[in-house]
């Protein structure tokens, strides 16, 4: 059975800079079916020889061209014309039966176009099991618009059809979490309030909104990275054993926990980086955030008064994710050593852009003394990688063909993780101005009247 892959939004900065990339590697790994057509579908007026040369400009990673362009087919397409969809339906019909995967990496205000054609001419129709169809991020800028959403999505395909995409779930580190948490014991039988003072998620961009002024003016940082990214991360360190590890096993429990989490609203504080309003297309005065501090709380009895921290921004010192787990003093070390100065254990998972993990620990001291010293023992994820490392999207494109959903987000994960947020959005104060992540740093830690990090 032939497999399309039907990419939406072909001629956008996603399809250059990831998808095309991921394809390729794809291919490369010989990972696709021999019978897998990609349709790049546009509405500009290219050949596939002209679409492939304004590609080759866009696209800076190596691709063997002369393999991958026998796979492509460029559809030129007025997502608003039924008769595009019928033609690209005729065009799918001429192999017989096949595997149809829409792809729509255009902007949200496409989806409900796209979705009808699509519906409309039966080339995915419910309950099919060869139908599917995913949709990048955002999903909504509130609770409301995310169900006005899910509800026309709804209308046209059955749940299990709807792939939703946050790539920080496709990224190793991220998948890894729960490999951690529960093929080691050391780690499960201390992943509690008795052994864990605070977990810090962090998500530091050393650059602006550069050219995404429009879409981000309109978004900020409480949506772009709190609303999926880093609540997406809290909820794998923070869920319950899954009763299975199959993809509603762990969506389960995800769930479960995210309905848990309790907001400090005191310990909420947003910031905008200095400069932010003399960026293309942002709005005179605009009071978007660019950074956000925040403290949260999960009312589960595992993570009883531990608090949960999150910390992303632009123009902060370096381009960095990670989670800190900051474990408790040890019960007994003021009696044995009352002199010595002795860490904290700490667990550090690297998720970008050098993923792996540390684990700082105590040792004695080489020599005759009996002095204690820290030590870390690092694990680099990336230097155990021969040849080309697998990006997100590769995962995530290869488990949409496949139809393996664990790393995609299903629908009562958004509204969980967007009742969050439009709590937070009623309490937040405009964003207070910072120069770096070391000024945005100050500023938190006086109003809050304690050292953060």
């Amino acid at each position: 059975m032939r497999t399309y892959l039907a990419i939406f939004g072909a001629t956008g900065n996603l399809m250059y800079k990831k998808l095309l990339p991921a394809i390729a590697a794809l291919q490369s790994n010989n990972l696709l079916d021999l019978e897998t057509k990609i349709l790049c579908i546009g509405r500009a007026n290219h050949t596939l020889e002209s679409y492939i040369e304004t590609a080759k400009t866009q696209i800076h990673s190596p691709i063997n061209w002369d393999k991958l362009s026998p796979i492509l087919e460029y559809f030129r397409m007025e997502f608003d014309q039924v008769d595009s969809y019928n033609n690209l339906k005729t065009y799918m019909n001429g192999n017989g039966d096949s595997k149809r995967l829409f792809y729509l990496a255009v902007a949200p205000e496409l989806f409900p176009i796209i979705a009808e054609g699509i519906s409309s001419v039966q080339l995915i129709t419910k309950n099919d099991a060869f139908g599917r169809i995913v949709f990048e991020k955002p999903f909504g800028e509130d609770l409301k618009t995310a169900k006005a959403i899910n509800t026309m999505l709804w209308k046209y395909f059955d749940e299990s059809q709807i792939y939703r995409v946050d790539h920080y779930l496709g990224k190793e580190m991220i998948q890894n979490i729960l490999v951690m948490r529960f093929a080691n014991k050391l780690f499960e039988n201390n992943w509690n309030s008795l052994a864990i003072e605070k977990v810090t998620i962090i998500a530091k961009e050393t650059e602006g909104v550069m050219n995404r002024g429009n879409y981000y003016d309109h978004v900020g940082a409480l949506k772009d990275m709190i609303q999926s990214h880093l609540l997406q991360m809290a909820a794998l360190i923070a869920m319950e054993v899954p009763k299975s590890f199959d993809v509603d096993g762990i969506r389960e429990e995800k769930v479960k926990v995210l309905k848990q989490i309790k907001v400090d609203h005191k310990a909420v504080i947003t910031g905008q980086y200095n400069g932010y309003l003399s960026e293309k297309n942002i709005q005179l005065n605009s009071k978007t955030e660019t950074a956000v501090f925040m403290k949260v709380y999960f009312e589960t009895p595992r993570w009883k008064g531990v608090p949960f921290i999150f910390l992303t921004g632009k123009k902060f010192n370096e381009k960095r994710s990670e989670i800190i787990i900051d474990f408790e003093d040890n019960t007994v070390q003021e009696s044995l050593w009352p002199n010595q100065e002795i860490v904290k254990n700490q667990l550090v998972i690297r998720v970008a852009p050098d993923e792996g993990v540390t684990f700082r620990m105590n040792v004695k001291e080489h020599g005759l003394s009996n002095m204690i010293q820290k030590v870390e023992m690092d694990y680099c994820h990336d230097c155990n990688v021969v040849g080309n490392k697998p990006e997100a999207y590769e995962r995530l494109l290869l488990d949409f063909i496949r139809g393996n959903s664990t790393l995609f987000t299903r629908w009562d994960e958004i509204e969980a993780a967007w009742k969050i947020i439009d709590s937070i959005k009623n309490h937040v104060i405009e964003p207070v101005i910072y120069q770096d992540f070391e000024g945005f740093l100050a500023i938190v830690n006086s109003i809050i009247k304690e050292e953060t990090l």
